[in-house]
């Protein structure tokens, strides 16, 4: 069989499963716990390798919905604030025996079988930031677990999803000061101490609180509420929000 006939065959299999050939998404989740950035991490069966959640385009979809669509399959929620950081093409993230031991140990390929999604895909990573407490991780198909890892603990991931993680991670670290990116890792109202430790979550180092609490408070992007009193009341304090 021809190069060129093997191509249209798996492009045919591509159309017939109703997803376009050779381009895929990753998705870098990240939620915090209060003390802690974390990472969603797909762990795929009787294989032990551990994978971002990811997924492909559907025929007739854009690409952001295709993400958007994965998203709410992995954490049920929706309107998840999403940025598109880097596009990974490398002929070395080319290695179709893993994607095989996947679907050989999952019962969805053949040994020896040619199979569309074996042939080499381009992926364009996104990063998502959601609130921690308001997500139930949910395995695809293929996997047994879907968890939460901290960004400093995290197993061996599959292919260059470690790179995939350490691009995304420095895209949110430049861009912590541009965008609210902790508006959407922090409940509706929040202390400034919850403020200040999502930013030390992302950054990997301690601030010190009168210099973070200048800096935020000079950039006119908190309206401030009423104390929170949950101790003694000279202690309490201020509950902000972001202005929208």
């Amino acid at each position: 069989m021809t190069k060129r006939a093997i191509h249209k065959k798996y492009a045919n299999t591509a159309k017939e499963s109703g997803f376009l050939p050779h381009i895929a998404y990753d998705s870098v989740i990240f939620g915090f716990d209060g003390e802690t950035l974390k990472i969603l991490i797909l762990e795929y069966h009787n294989t032990k390798l551990f994978a971002l959640p990811g997924g492909f385009v559907k025929e007739h979809e854009s690409l952001n919905d295709a993400v958007r669509r994965g998203l709410h399959d992995r954490t049920g929620l929706e309107n998840i604030y999403l940025e598109q950081f880097h596009t990974f093409g490398s002929l070395e993230r080319f290695v179709p025996a893993t994607i095989e031991q996947i679907m050989l140990n999952n019962g969805h390929l053949n040994s020896g079988e040619e199979h569309w999604l074996l042939e080499r895909f381009i992926s364009v990573g996104y990063y998502a930031l959601i609130n921690f407490n308001e997500v139930n991780p949910q395995p695809d198909t293929l996997s047994d677990r879907c968890e939460w890892y901290p960004v400093n603990e995290l197993p061996p991931l599959m292919l260059d999803h470690d790179e995939m993680v350490q691009k995304a991670l420095q895209t949110l670290r430049d861009n912590i000061n541009k965008k609210l990116v902790g508006a959407n890792l922090l409940p509706e109202k929040f202390t400034m101490k919850q403020y200040q430790q999502v930013y030390e979550a992302i950054l990997g180092e301690k601030i010190r609180r009168t210099t973070f609490q200048r800096q935020i408070l000079g950039l006119d992007i908190l309206k401030r509420h009423e104390k929170q009193f949950l101790g003694k009341a000279h202690k309490a304090p201020f509950l902000y929000s972001f202005i929208k």
